[in-house]
């Protein structure tokens, strides 16, 4: 008999069928009634255990956690809770699972903290919750690259381990092969890579994109889809040491382009979820209900978690200069009265996530769009506008997130670009190469970063950025 996924089996399961399971016990009830899950969906299938045929010693090592494969017959369930359930004829324990044990860990059948969940986050999700969180994780990454792929983009990998800084911050990890008691040292006592693995400082990449920009300049339409590191010493909900980034970039294309790009993708992407996920994301929905239960009204969200998903995605993002956001955030009562932790007091202030959430939630009240920043802060690669002091940057800011896209029309302009490296002290001799590229045909381009792991944070309502990927990565925390 071939092996059938319990989804395939709620959904499409026919009555009088034998089906054949492999899944793990939820619950075990009255010695008979076994709630079984493979992790393919959120609802678990009822399978009825005939107590005549087994004996009370086998019974017994049956607990919640343990594998069991089982062969049965689906029928129409009499019991409240579920319609169908199967009658089983034989069933094998394929992993025991020791009920003292389980007590201990977060198998347990009682409500556990996030926090606690995250220490034993090589079991979180079996739970209910991540399981739901990583299924739709795993269907919005698909969404990602069926979007491109149906818009002609060509998948590019780029390097993890480079020797470039895309940003400029000085967030790296260093990537060496020194025995660290023993780092070898030149005349002026300075480390001496030169006797590195790679003959020159390394580290572990923060962006694909300039990569990605050169292969632009070739195949027109790109995008990478991969892990980046920043060693920002940051313990809060929205940040991570390692992420997953989303990264296009265009040929012959512009700022007002680029923002189309961002918004239509990011549309595409939230409707596949609304389409394909819709039993995940009710259950996240309730979850969140009862989160926010306890927080006082005006703390709440003002829509449902689907609410939310679909206002996006049937909404136009509002698109506001810099400079017009500044105004509104001078004149605004929480910057007047000062309940801003950073005051906005002139043009040129870099914006805080603060500033971000109350354009997005209280001022217009739909995703943001924000563009032609101050070059003085933002990045070198950002094209200068005709004013020389603005840049054609551009940021998408979502409710709850604060940014969630950053983006530009590339510097195409040889001349200004190597200017603009020299002002910010950029090494033109390690980044020749991408220097070179204005140099053979160069064209207007642009593209964007889209942190993936604040993409599902936003998609399924969690909190807290370390809930939505498997093994967070973060200030001191290294475990799993």
């Amino acid at each position: 008999m071939e092996k059938t996924s319990i989804k395939h089996i709620l959904s499409q399961g026919k009555i009088s069928e034998d089906y054949e399971i492999n899944a793990w016990v939820k619950s075990f009830r009255n010695n008979m009634f076994l709630a079984m899950n493979d992790g393919s969906c959120l609802n678990n299938l009822q399978c009825v255990l005939p107590t005549e045929k087994y004996n009370e010693e086998f019974i017994k090592t049956i607990n919640i956690g343990c594998a069991l494969n089982i062969q049965g017959t689906l029928k129409e369930s009499q019991g409240k809770g579920q319609r169908v359930e199967v009658d089983i004829k034989t069933i094998k324990i394929l992993g025991k699972a020791d009920s003292e044990e389980v007590r201990k860990t977060i198998l347990s059948p009682k409500k556990h903290s996030l926090e606690k969940l995250r220490e034993q986050a090589h079991l979180r999700v079996r739970t209910n919750t991540f399981g739901a969180v990583m299924r739709l994780r795993s269907k919005l990454s698909f969404a990602v690259h069926q979007y491109f792929q149906t818009e002609s983009f060509q998948y590019v990998t780029t390097p993890i381990i480079t020797n470039s800084d895309a940003e400029g911050a000085g967030e790296t990890f260093r990537v060496t092969n020194f025995d660290l008691k023993a780092i070898p040292k030149t005349d002026k006592n300075e480390v001496n890579f030169k006797q590195d693995f790679f003959g020159k400082p390394a580290n572990l990449t923060v962006s694909g994109q300039l990569e990605a920009e050169t292969y632009a300049l070739g195949l027109g339409k790109v995008y990478t889809f991969g892990p980046t590191f920043r060693a920002e010493n940051s313990n809060t909900t929205r940040h991570l040491s390692e992420f997953w980034m989303i990264e296009p970039e265009v040929a012959f294309c512009n700022l007002e382009g680029n923002m189309d790009l961002a918004e239509d993708f990011i549309k595409y992407v939230i409707d596949y979820v609304l389409e394909h996920c819709k039993e995940d994301l009710e259950f996240l929905e309730q979850r969140l209900i009862k989160e926010e239960s306890t927080l006082p009204k005006q703390q709440r969200s003002e829509m449902s978690l689907i609410e939310k998903l679909e206002f996006v995605t049937s909404n136009n993002f509002k698109r506001v200069s810099y400079t017009e956001a500044i105004e509104i955030l001078k004149r605004c009562k929480p910057n007047k009265k000062k309940k801003f932790n950073f005051i906005i007091e002139e043009w040129g202030a870099d914006l805080q996530s603060e500033h971000e959430r109350f354009l997005v939630e209280k001022h217009f009240k739909c995703p943001v769009i924000l563009y032609d920043y101050p070059a003085n802060i933002k990045a070198f690669y950002m094209r200068l506008n005709e004013d020389n002091k603005t840049v054609r940057a551009m940021d998408v800011l979502f409710p709850g997130i604060g940014e969630i896209v950053g983006g530009s029309q590339r510097e195409e302009r040889l001349e200004v670009l190597v200017d603009k490296m020299k002002t910010l002290k950029r090494d033109e001799k390690e980044l020749w190469w991408y220097i070179d590229t204005r140099r053979f045909g160069t064209c207007e381009h642009s593209g964007f970063g889209l942190g993936f792991e604040r993409l599902v944070q936003f998609v399924t309502g969690m909190s807290n950025i370390r809930d939505v990927i498997p093994y967070p990565r973060t200030p001191k925390n290294l475990d799993f």
